[in-house]
């Protein structure tokens, strides 16, 4: 059934799948357990892209993941962000950070999980993941080629500088990248040179043993 509403939420719905897109910001779907799985996890996952803030690069979580996933019985949120219009570009990047992690707020609740979720996210959204678990509840962080830092996104991807962020590493946090991007991030990231960070290298982000790594994390976490 299609649904278009006078707060500008649109949305399909089936019996796994859900789809809809809030404002023009992002896409969101969700990704049911599958009716085989062989069992259904009340812990969402939360899959973020900006698949469109920088062409040059990849910044999507490959859909078949998330499909994967769903049917192995977890619940896989979708979300990929627009990249920023006219008018946002004029704003702070701070506000822009902080609109769309309360955007991802909006659509965990749309969602109807009732439990904080595991949240992936790769390439710029992992900007909109980290403001987000700076003021929300999580039970876990899995970042994939994030920046290096929020400064070396100015002026390039974001509007103004940003600030870096000093949440505090309570709840497990993994990051993974290629080889030679692992690299910089020891040499140069917060997370990177961190050692409660679990730092996973991977030569393929879109292949198996990416996907395998991933699980095997989602395993130690109990999830």
């Amino acid at each position: 059934m299609f649904v278009r509403s006078s707060n500008g939420l649109q949305f399909l719905r089936s019996a796994t799948r859900i789809a809809l897109q809030v404002r023009r910001s992002s896409t969101f779907t969700v990704r049911n357990p599958s009716e085989h799985a062989p069992r259904e996890v009340p812990t969402p996952l939360v899959l973020c892209s900006a698949s469109r803030w920088d062409l040059g690069t990849r910044n999507n979580i490959p859909k078949s993941f998330g499909s994967m996933l769903a049917e192995k019985g977890h619940t896989c949120i979708e979300v990929d962000f627009e990249p920023p219009g006219e008018s946002e570009k004029c704003s702070s990047s701070q506000n822009l950070v902080n609109s769309l992690s309360e955007e991802l707020k909006v659509n965990l609740r749309l969602s109807g999980s009732a439990f904080p979720p595991v949240i992936f996210a790769r390439g710029i959204a992992s900007l909109i993941a980290q403001a987000y678990i700076s003021s929300h509840p999580a039970q876990g962080l899995f970042l994939i080629s994030p920046p290096l830092s929020n400064a070396s996104l100015f002026p390039s991807v974001l509007p103004a500088p940003l600030g870096e962020f000093d949440y505090e590493l309570k709840f497990p946090i993994a990051v993974m990248a290629r080889p030679a991007e692992m690299d910089q991030l020891k040499k140069y990231s917060r997370l990177g040179q961190n050692e409660l960070v679990d730092l996973i290298e991977s030569d393929n982000l879109e292949g198996h043993d990416a996907f395998m790594r991933i699980e095997q994390w989602l395993d130690e976490l109990g999830i």
